[in-house]
């Protein structure tokens, strides 16, 4: 549970930091643009972080429901290997999504302006 914690809090940290350095900029530049390719970069972390925290959430759930379920058997299920394998395929269903619906919208056509007035 711990090893768990440990990267829902880093996941955390780092999804409050995909748009609080722009947005500080922002504040100090008075300029709130962000270009495209800027906008598809944060919108591709914001998701990626955003994904991989309700993904660690779903994985803790799982971990307590083993504890509560299989008292006996929890050692036995919830082996560091396997909580080790889980959290891979989190970091992997995260990027993966993320990237699908980043890739979703290059396809879309915009103006010929490729600047964009404050997304986030």
């Amino acid at each position: 549970m711990y090893f768990l914690l440990s990267n829902l809090s880093l996941v955390d940290i780092c999804f409050t930091s995909t748009t609080i350095p722009k947005m500080l900029m922002n504040i100090q530049t008075q300029n709130k643009v962000i270009t495209y390719g800027g906008c598809i970069t944060q919108l591709y972390f914001f998701l990626f972080f955003g994904a991989l925290d309700d993904f660690l959430l779903t994985l803790m759930a799982y971990d307590r429901f083993v504890a509560i379920c299989h008292p006996l058997h929890y050692t036995v299920i919830m082996n560091p290997r396997l909580c080790g394998l889980l959290l891979l395929v989190c970091w992997i269903m995260s990027v993966l999504y993320s990237l699908l619906q980043s890739l979703m919208v290059l396809r879309l056509s915009f103006c010929m302006d490729l600047e964009i007035p404050h997304f986030f």
